[in-house]
């Protein structure tokens, strides 16, 4: 393992020829684009097709493209899809199955493509994500083939962020806006009378070797400077925060606030969040069969805490109402996914604010939860202490 990283600048040429260079070695480029008025992932066969001069206006329920002056290609928010959606895809084949000629039942693992993947522009939130995933999907006991093999040759290149939303609360969740782990490079997007350039940090002998084929000068002293000064300036521009307590033990002592029964007035139940959710991971299965009865295959596919029918048993759903449902999404993103993976499941992207088509802000369905909490224990206090005055002689 190097000792050393390389750290570099490249100019916008210099961009192109890294999406080059990783198509040449037979990577399929995913990165953001401009599409149906988004900034969506998809496959680039060039750098000019990031979106160079726009951003991005959000709010709880609200995404808007917006041109930029600068030309700026990573100015922009997380949009409603996330590396998720490549790596744990949202519908894969498992088996097929066969009824030969002599009767008998042929079962065979569905073959699976192996794209060889390079993620550019990877926010550092997402990265984290990436890391949550990896031990919910590729990690412990019950693995997922897929993802696994998807995730082992996965080349990943983060933009770090410089230019944070309105609903974003990263910072509070320890995830960014600075890229600190997971990466092989890592950019910070410089607008300045300087010019526009990209500063460059490889994170593994990996991305050492893929930097040093593609034209780059040193990373002189006062680009270093301005590129940390720059996430550094995002870190207090941050559109929202988580409240600054344990929100483990929160989530634990507020399963029967009343805060669940306002949240579930407003809840449409339609299960957005957790589709836009970079992390959340849950699936079903289900059979097709020919009209002939000799074929029949398993799919997987993506499925939601929210669906009625996600907690289905034998007589009926486990969680009925919109009050249990998003009571399980939050606990368990916040809570009781420390007591399965160790971790925190949320990144504060930002997106389950966005994209909630009645902007449900989880920031402040927490924030509310807290003073709900705070508020009980304040009156638990004073009715112990009227209970004492009480008994004094």
């Amino acid at each position: 393992m190097s000792e050393r990283r390389t750290t570099a600048v490249l100019d916008r040429t210099g961009l192109d020829a890294l999406v080059q260079v990783l198509r040449a070695r037979g990577r399929t480029v995913i990165g953001p684009t401009v599409r149906d008025g988004a900034v969506v992932l998809a496959d680039l066969a060039t750098a000019e097709e990031l979106p160079f001069g726009w951003g991005t206006e959000v709010e709880a329920g609200r995404y808007r493209l917006v041109p930029r002056a600068d030309g700026a290609a990573f100015a922009h928010t997380t949009g409603p899809q996330s590396w998720k959606a490549f790596l744990h895809p949202e519908r894969e084949k498992v088996w097929d199955a066969d009824r030969t000629a002599d009767g008998r039942l042929s079962v065979a693992e569905a073959p699976r493509a192996r794209p060889s993947y390079a993620f550019l522009g990877v926010r550092p939130c997402d990265l984290r994500a990436v890391a949550i995933q990896d031990r919910v999907l590729a990690g412990g006991r019950y693995q997922d083939r897929g993802y696994r093999e998807r995730r082992a040759g996965a080349f990943l290149i983060a933009a770090e962020c410089t230019e944070p939303g309105a609903t974003c609360f990263c910072v509070s969740m320890g995830s960014g806006p600075g890229a600190d782990a997971g990466f092989d490079l890592a950019l910070t997007e410089l607008v300045d009378e300087t010019g526009h350039r990209f500063h460059v940090r490889a994170g593994s002998d990996a991305g050492d070797e893929l930097l040093a084929e593609v034209p780059h000068r040193p990373a002189e002293p006062e680009t270093q400077a301005a590129a940390r000064d720059a996430v550094d300036a995002a870190r207090e521009r941050m559109g929202r925060a988580m409240p600054p307590v344990d929100l483990r033990t929160l989530l634990g002592d507020s399963l029967e606030a009343d805060r669940w029964d306002d949240v579930a007035a407003r809840c449409l139940t339609c299960g957005n969040c957790t589709m836009v959710c970079p992390t959340c991971f849950c699936t079903t299965t289900e059979e097709i069969t020919d009209l002939t009865g000799d074929h029949a295959e398993r799919w997987q596919r993506w499925d939601s805490c929210f669906d009625l029918d996600f907690s289905y048993l034998h007589g009926g759903p486990v969680r009925a109402s919109a009050r249990s449902r998003y009571r399980q999404w939050l606990t368990h993103k916040l809570s009781t996914w420390y007591e399965q993976f160790g971790s925190s499941g949320c990144v504060g992207c930002g997106r389950c604010i966005t994209w909630c088509p009645v902007g449900i802000d989880i920031t402040e369905e927490a924030s509310a939860l807290h003073d709900e909490l705070a508020a009980r224990l304040r009156r638990h206090d004073q009715e112990g202490e009227n209970g004492r005055k009480e008994s004094e002689p």
